[in-house]
């Protein structure tokens, strides 16, 4: 009995000992300031200290919509630190897409994708629900006749939640015209917006032809 005993509690302090290795990496990993990822729709520079996208390109065009998102919600991915759920709980913050659903609605596939909090912002959710969501509309109107190449820059202040994320200041909309090699940008204050989406045309301060 005794040795029965005693070989259990090995197999047990073993397992547990395991467990704790297993976890210990992702203890130690250092965060990174700037990841770039590559996804089928969208590449994203990510910063894991921040816990939000930084930079992130995507590619608008006439995509007919065969499904919806029902009850799709946004995901971890197990290679980056990002943001989570608890960031975006009872505040002002919405889980603001940046390659936007309803542009990749053309498959189940794709529209997951844009569910990645790596495609996901702090947004101020009358922004988000409001200009923002109107120009993403207009996008997939002016998509219509030509592709476009939408890359989505943010900007921020020191704000940081008690959940670890920092909340964007500012979110600058660049959109790329490729029939008609131009550019329109459209800079939001994270914040309500006053004023309609067109008021938010700015000279493209960014602007650059690096396609995806």
């Amino acid at each position: 009995m005794g040795k029965v005993f005693l070989s259990w509690l090995l197999v047990f302090t073993l397992s547990c000992t395991k467990a704790q290795d297993l976890r210990r990496p992702t203890a130690q990993v250092e965060l990174r300031e700037e990841v770039i990822i590559e996804t089928d729709i969208f590449t994203v520079t990510y910063s894991e200290t921040k816990e939000q996208p930084l930079i992130l390109t995507y590619r608008s065009s006439n995509r007919v919509k065969n499904v919806d998102r029902g009850s799709m919600d946004f995901r971890t991915e197990n290679d980056y630190h990002t943001s989570d759920r608890h960031d975006y709980y009872a505040n002002v913050w919405d889980k603001g897409h940046l390659a936007p659903a309803a542009t990749f609605s053309d498959s189940k596939v794709n529209l997951k994708q844009t569910f990645s909090y790596l495609n996901c912002a702090l947004q101020n959710q009358y922004l988000n629900r409001g200009a923002w969501r109107l120009l993403e509309e207009q996008e997939r109107k002016w998509d219509d006749t030509q592709e476009l190449i939408v890359t989505v820059y943010i900007e921020f202040s020191d704000s940081i939640l008690p959940t670890g994320a920092n909340i964007p200041s500012n979110f600058t909309k660049q959109i790329f015209f490729t029939n008609d090699n131009k550019y329109r940008c459209y800079s939001f204050p994270n914040q309500r917006p006053d004023k309609n989406w067109e008021e938010y045309l700015i000279n493209c301060k960014f602007a650059n032809k690096k396609i995806l």
